[in-house]
Order: structure tokens, then C-alpha cells, then sequence
């Protein structure tokens, strides 16, 4: 793993300089970036579901058509309550975003676990796991603040976890010339 992030460390610092980027944009148009965020996910949606119906009338799929049919008419359905009511889609959104933050951070601090028995006192990666688990815990804990107050919520979480990646990429890049190829 660690040859790997050595190996790569420049992906790891464009992943945070994308993070900060997005988390900056975040904290300057909180309601834009939430409208995008709504509106990307129903054009998604709204797509799935035009491409999962047609491939339940073409047959082509091997699976029954009407399972088809119907996975696509929810995929519309849930489209077009992303661009009728966005409010609505924003919360629920806003729990997809905690439970990805939670779970991504689960893995995080494992991956920073299994990091460790190659580096020692290596807890950057650990630290954006622990990062990304308490803002997704936050997140579900007050919904009810404001979403748009949320969008600042994740513009710091993106800024922070930004940080912590570009740390760890240049740090992975300190080591290159230590690692063995494996």
C-alpha cells in the first residue's frame, strides 16, 4: 500500500487540491452549490431511469422486464421530485452525504490502521477518517440548522479534508525514493 501511495502521491494532492477547490466554492455560493448538487443528482436519476426502461422493452438484459420497468418509472419519478421539490430532495440528500462521509471515514481509519504497519506515527490518513466520520455524524445529528447552512459544513469538511490529503501526498512523496517496489 505504501509503494502504492508513493508510487501515486500526486493523485493523492490533486484529490485535495479538488477537495479545497470544491470547499471554497462551497463557502462562497453555499445555494448554488446545493441547487447543483440537486439538480446534478436528478439529471442522473432522471437518465438511469430513461436507460433502465429502455433496456427492460428491448429485452436485452436477461432480467424480467417489468423489474426493469418499474426500477426505471422510480429512477423518473425520483428525477422529477429532485427538480419539483428540491427542498425535500436537499434533506434527504444531506443524509446520502452522511452516510457516504461515515462510511468512506470507517474505511479511512482502516486503511490508516493498515498503513501504520508500514509507517510509523503515521496518522494523517486515520485523522480524515476520524474528520470525515464526525461531520457525517454531525450531519445527521442537526438536519433541521439549515441546508444551506450545511453547504458550509461540507465547503470546511471538503477544505480540511483537502488539507490532510495534499499533507499526506507530499508526505507519500518524501518517501518514494525510500520504498521498495512491491
Amino acid at each position: 500500500m505504501l509503494s502504492l501511495m508513493a508510487k501515486n502521491w500526486w493523485l493523492i494532492v490533486l484529490r485535495g487540491v479538488c477537495a479545497i477547490l470544491f470547499g471554497l466554492f462551497a463557502w462562497t455560493f453555499p445555494g448554488v452549490t446545493l441547487g447543483a448538487l440537486v439538480l446534478l443528482w436528478a439529471v442522473y436519476a432522471g437518465t438511469d431511469g430513461v436507460l433502465t426502461f429502455v433496456a427492460a422493452l428491448s429485452g436485452a438484459s436477461g432480467r424480467p422486464w417489468w423489474i426493469l420497468a418499474l426500477e426505471g418509472l422510480v429512477s423518473i419519478v425520483a428525477a422529477c421530485a429532485g427538480i419539483f421539490y428540491p427542498g425535500t430532495t436537499a434533506l434527504v440528500l444531506l443524509y446520502v452525504i452522511a452516510g457516504w462521509a461515515i462510511i468512506t471515514g470507517i474505511l479511512e481509519i482502516g486503511a490508516a490502521v493498515q498503513l501504520r504497519k508500514e509507517i510509523e506515527n503515521e496518522v494523517w490518513l486515520g485523522l480524515a477518517g476520524l474528520a470525515s466520520v464526525f461531520f457525517g455524524l454531525l450531519l445527521m445529528a442537526r438536519p433541521g440548522v439549515g441546508v444551506l447552512a450545511v453547504m458550509w459544513i461540507v465547503g470546511t469538511y471538503a477544505i480540511l479534508f483537502g488539507v490532510v490529503l495534499v499533507i499526506l501526498g507530499f508526505r507519500a512523496k518524501a518517501l518514494k525514493g525510500l520504498v521498495r517496489p512491491g
